[in-house]
């Protein structure tokens, strides 16, 4: 096992570690970030392939045995381990995943039998996106689907927030959701969308479906009207004493709870 005793946050070899901007780390690398010990070991535990792992030389007995032989384990003092971070980073364990390719929406939607998605055609809040693929992985959820227009997948926030079920959820990157919506009508999937509107039908009257997607728009605007068009149902939580919404996450939980529990 490669273990590599370092000295200097200024290595060469930390490279990707001093450039932990997403969009850096995807541009010049092709990689992610997932901190501390729990994203790492389901990181380790994933098919995600891991580029390296860093450790604070006091995690190193514990840690480095779990990374297989061919990834570079890096081990820094806890001090220069902070500088790499920006900040006194208590858990000593980070590492770097390399990204792979979007699955397509036939890998993950057969033509017949149960079919549960969750969409997400315009997320841009790395903690709503983070707490949406835990919950769909949490109630069960075939694959999510997020639109062009969502945030970055691997993107720091999301990958800390979903507790590494990133690694585990089949998430496919639509560049054309409109499209992906009408194949998925082809296909006997019914559409679900979750609003705020007192004229829709109320969650708790809902039926359940064998072949189902249930979309979940962003907070500030909810679903536009042309994925709306699309859907084949409007359900709604009905809100009470002047509340006008919940955040997504928390409705989401409540309407995966009502259809997959």
């Amino acid at each position: 096992m490669p273990v590599l005793q370092l000295n200097s946050f200024d290595d060469s070899r930390l490279a990707p570690y001093r450039e932990l901007k997403d969009r850096t780390l995807a541009a010049r690398h092709g990689l992610f970030v997932a901190e501390g010990e729990h994203l790492v070991r389901r990181l380790l535990a994933s098919d995600f392939e891991t580029a390296s792992v860093l450790l604070a030389d006091r995690r190193t007995e514990e840690i480095a045995p779990l990374v297989p032989g061919s990834v570079n384990v890096f081990v820094l003092p806890q001090n220069e381990l902070n500088r790499v971070v920006g900040y006194k980073f208590h858990s000593g364990v980070i590492a770097m995943g390399v990204r792979k390719p979007s699955p397509t929406l036939s890998d993950v939607v057969k033509p017949t039998g149960p079919v549960k998605l969750v969409i997400c055609p315009d997320t841009t809040n790395g903690e709503n996106l983070g707490s949406l693929i835990r919950l769909s992985a949490g109630f069960g959820a075939d694959a999510m689907l997020v639109g062009p227009r969502s945030i970055d997948l691997f993107m720091r926030q999301v990958v800390r927030v979903s507790m590494g079920t990133i690694f585990q959820l089949p998430v496919v990157q639509s560049t054309d959701l409109s499209a992906d919506l009408q194949q998925l009508k082809q296909q006997g999937v019914r559409l679900i969308a979750s609003v705020l509107d007192p004229s829709a039908a109320p969650l708790a009257s809902a039926a359940r479906r064998d072949r189902s997607a249930i979309l979940f728009g962003n907070e500030a605007q909810g679903l536009d009207s042309g994925t709306l068009s699309l859907c084949d149902e409007r359900i709604t939580i009905p809100m009470h004493r002047g509340t006008d919404s919940l955040n997504v996450a928390v409705a989401a939980g409540i309407f995966l709870y009502h259809y997959w529990s």
